[in-house]
């Protein structure tokens, strides 16, 4: 009679075997982890200082601490310590910091994959966002890049602390566009813009969005940006 489960490596319950709850109740929290699998990173690499009961990580190379040793598995914290499981390609699971869905292929994870070859291929959902501040100026570069080869589909915007100065209203785009994905868009808190295009537009090169004003220039507030796009995923 084998010891325990292939996939999960849940430990089997043996023939008069001796506190059988200890084993039931480890495979309860391996189950409580991996059951509708939400991985809070897989990018990071260092354990976080406290160890929650069914939260789970993806560990990449070169981990740390008590992870080291443990790259391409996934950490379950499990009574203030730490459980580590394979993945199995085809494995799904939310990743926390990244917003997206991703599949395991085996090797590792490919987030935001749609589909999943079995050589490698694929199309891959992305998105980046983020928070700009104003200061005083006309335009701000932000932070919130498309990557090389991305194929976006929108952005969208919300003003998260109203937006003052003499401007009148914004445009949200990229260098050579800078009204891609919107214009005329409002000053007060809560405005918002989408700028879904009606033809997608591929980017050979990583850009990033920049907020312009219109009729004046920022003075201060906030803005909330992302932006979505599909990418081809070569095989491997």
């Amino acid at each position: 009679m084998p010891s325990e489960t292939q996939r999960l490596q849940m430990s089997l319950l043996q023939p008069a075997q001796a506190q059988k709850h200890v084993t039931v109740n480890e495979a309860l929290m391996r189950l409580d982890g991996l059951v509708n699998l939400v991985l809070e990173s897989i990018s990071t690499a260092t354990p976080p200082a406290t160890v929650l009961d069914g939260q789970c990580w993806g560990i990449p190379a070169a981990a740390q601490g008590a992870w080291s040793g443990q790259s391409g598995r996934i950490a379950v914290g499990t009574n203030g310590g730490w459980v580590f499981l394979p993945p199995q390609r085809g494995m799904r699971a939310f990743v926390g910091d990244r917003g997206l869905e991703a599949v395991h292929d085996g090797l590792g994870w490919v987030a935001g994959a749609l589909t999943l070859g079995s050589g490698g291929s694929g199309l891959v959902a992305g998105m980046a966002e983020g928070e700009v501040t104003l200061a005083q100026g006309s335009s701000a570069i932000t932070g919130v890049f498309i990557p090389a080869g991305a194929m976006v589909i929108g952005a969208v915007a919300r003003v998260t602390e109203a937006l003052t100065g003499p401007l009148t209203g914004w445009r949200l785009g990229t260098a050579g566009a800078l009204n891609r994905f919107g214009q005329g868009l409002g000053k007060a808190r809560d405005s918002w813009g989408r700028g879904i295009l009606g033809s997608p537009m591929t980017y050979y090169q990583p850009e990033p969005l920049i907020v312009t004003s219109e009729g004046g220039t920022f003075s201060g507030g906030r803005i909330k940006l992302a932006v979505h796009w599909l990418e081809l995923r070569l095989p491997s």
